[in-house]
């Protein structure tokens, strides 16, 4: 018998989780979005039975259709309140990134979650890439012998019509800038190759071209990680004319490595020392082209968590993970508004400490 699904938010990025969700053989039972049109539109669209119920309100949803799985697709700043709400009706998650707006946020979804036993997967699907998923065995099988650094580049494009679309975009309440809506994917990328352990960051970020948005438009940061290796980060909305590319680079004393493409999905440099195979094979190999920079991760992170449900396991990008890109871009923020770098684990913060960041006339 397959597992009860409901989503909640019905925006931009749901329909890459409902056709995983449709693609993972799911029972999607209801939809809930403020708006009425879009869970209509996404029933056709999906061709969705007409027994899939519509709410605009989730609480009466979980407790009318008592889903085993809901996905969070709502506005970021939504995510955490949303997800402890499910949890403490043992529902399993899925949250699209990032899992909150605040570390006491994130905290508390890991908590209760695990209190309640319930699976909570942040929704980082490029570690699916093939890609991604090739250079992780490189590393986990320790072929770049000792790192040395990483750097994390998005270079992408966001203009006026993108943030009209949603209002919420952009401010420091319900969003953050670019680092944390746009970067926080190859930012977790960055972190997961590197070790996860940092020691200390180092982050500017600013405001150069997007008058009508609260938070930043371009973010740069220094990242130095506990087994001594560095990281850089280079996050922009300003590419001319449109998005550019998403790249990311690991090297090592004895590998380098260059994963690109539109959103990581490509390898484009494969070098080391022990010569296990052939660079060309691999780059042929481990290429995939996606329609969209959301790429194909969805349907197998989909995959993942539904198995980690049924065999009682930790999903394969679990809820500490999501918290640790959190993290990491939070204290670029405060690095930048500080002025000073920043040493981790970072205390308590929230995007909502850095309201009016670039107001009157900074940016």
């Amino acid at each position: 018998m397959s597992l009860k699904y409901a989503l909640i938010g019905c925006g931009r990025i749901s329909p890459n989780h409902i056709a995983a969700a449709v693609e993972n053989n799911l029972e999607v039972v209801a939809l809930c979005d403020i708006e009425n049109d879009k869970m209509v539109n996404t029933i056709s669209n999906f061709n969705l039975p007409n027994t899939v119920q519509k709410y605009t309100d989730y609480i009466e949803m979980l407790k009318n259709e008592k889903p085993d799985l809901v996905a969070i697709c709502t506005e970021s700043g939504k995510h955490g309140q949303i997800a402890i709400d499910c949890i403490e009706v043992n529902c399993n998650l899925i949250i699209e990134k990032p899992i909150a707006l605040s570390l006491e946020e994130a905290d508390q979804i890991i908590e209760k979650a695990k209190e309640n036993n319930v699976k909570v997967s942040a929704c980082h699907q490029n570690r699916f890439n093939k890609s991604v998923q090739k250079i992780r065995e490189a590393v986990d099988q320790d072929r770049f012998g000792r790192l040395l650094h990483g750097t994390a580049h998005i270079r992408w494009n966001r203009g006026e019509e993108y943030y009209k679309q949603a209002l919420w975009r952009g401010t420091w309440e319900q969003d953050g800038g670019a680092l944390m809506n746009q970067c926080i994917h190859n930012i977790d990328l960055l972190r997961w190759m590197m070790g996860d352990d940092i020691i200390e960051v180092f982050g500017m970020t600013d405001n150069l071209k997007h008058s009508y948005m609260e938070a930043e438009d371009l973010g740069m940061a220094l990242i130095k990680f506990s087994n001594g290796s560095y990281g850089i980060v280079e996050g922009s909305n300003n590419i001319y004319p449109k998005n550019l590319e998403e790249t990311l680079y690991v090297f090592g004393d004895t590998g380098t490595v260059k994963a690109g493409g539109k959103s990581v999905n490509l390898i484009e440099e494969w070098h080391f020392a022990d010569m296990l195979d052939d660079p060309d094979e691999v780059k042929e190999k481990f290429c995939e082209n996606p329609p969209t920079v959301y790429g194909f991760g969805h349907k197998p992170l989909y995959a993942d968590v539904i198995d980690a449900i049924y065999n009682d396991r930790q999903p394969y990008v679990t809820a500490e993970d999501g918290r640790r890109a959190l993290e990491l871009i939070l204290a670029i923020y405060k690095s930048a508004a500080e002025g000073k770098s920043i040493k981790l684990p970072l205390g308590n913060c929230s995007t909502r400490d850095f309201k009016g960041r670039f107001d009157n006339g900074e940016f």
